[in-house]
């Protein structure tokens, strides 16, 4: 065990950083403009509306004591597709925005340190009801989708961009969220990085919360190739890359 690198990474996990931080030099302190609430939607990519609160009626009803005790990981999923409406409120769930307070700021579903919400979420899609196969973003301000591009071989790229887990190649969908770190640098420097951690693990737990809620299950991962999947979805790997992953299916 290399001990050196095992004391630097603990001491990555504790809060001593901010205590060396002058804040009044960020660029939130001076005046610069926070960044957007989600990435701009080009010229021509077409939104794709997606059902709202009306379509999810038949998804009350789900005990919060039996959601936990009932969340486990689920790496088996049956060939049912997801329907439109299952996968909106999923989406809803897990970024939806509720307000937008001011430029560059929103409150959501989630909490997020000094509400930066750094995360842009993916969806690799193979079999939801009405969308072709292909690469998807959510856009919380619409509550939309936009169809980066259309992709026949999603379910022979996941397994070697997952480094070799095959069941996500059977999930009818896997949610990848990535990360533009400066979201949350504007606000806290070098004090960003640990908090986004933290941050990405609420949006998983409120996916698997609201998978019990429609009958589906997932699988948080941390493991996989970092490049393969930021080139699976198109991000430049520095200023937006993937960081944490979710197939999602029928149980």
């Amino acid at each position: 065990m290399d001990n050196d690198k095992i004391a630097e990474h603990r001491d990555f996990l504790k809060d001593s950083l901010r205590q060396t931080i002058n804040f009044r030099f960020t660029d939130q302190h001076q005046g610069v403009e926070p960044p957007p609430v989600q990435k701009p939607l080009l010229q021509e990519q077409e939104l794709i509306a997606l059902p709202g609160q009306e379509a999810w009626n038949t998804f009350r009803g789900t005990d919060l004591l039996d959601a936990i005790n009932n969340r486990k990981s689920h790496r088996q999923f049956k060939a049912n597709p997801l329907t439109l409406a299952e996968l909106a409120f999923l989406l809803w769930s897990t970024q939806g925005i509720k307000a937008e307070l001011a430029s560059g700021s929103a409150l959501r579903t989630v909490p997020s340190a000094g509400c930066r919400h750094p995360f842009e979420t993916y969806l690799l899609v193979s079999n939801v009801e009405n969308l072709e196969a292909g690469v998807y973003r959510y856009l919380p301000i619409e509550h939309a989708l936009v169809l980066e591009r259309k992709d026949e071989d999603l379910v022979e790229k996941l397994p070697p961009a997952t480094l070799g887990q095959t069941f996500t190649a059977a999930a009818p969908v896997t949610f990848v969220w990535t990360v533009i770190p400066y979201r949350t640098e504007w606000r806290y420097t070098t004090a960003a990085h640990r908090v986004v951690l933290m941050d990405i693990g609420h949006v998983c737990q409120n996916l698997y919360l609201a998978c019990e809620s429609i009958g589906c299950g997932t699988c948080a991962i941390a493991a996989y190739h970092q490049d393969l999947m930021d080139q699976l979805l198109g991000v430049d790997g520095t200023d937006e890359f993937t960081i944490y992953l979710a197939p999602v299916g029928k149980c």
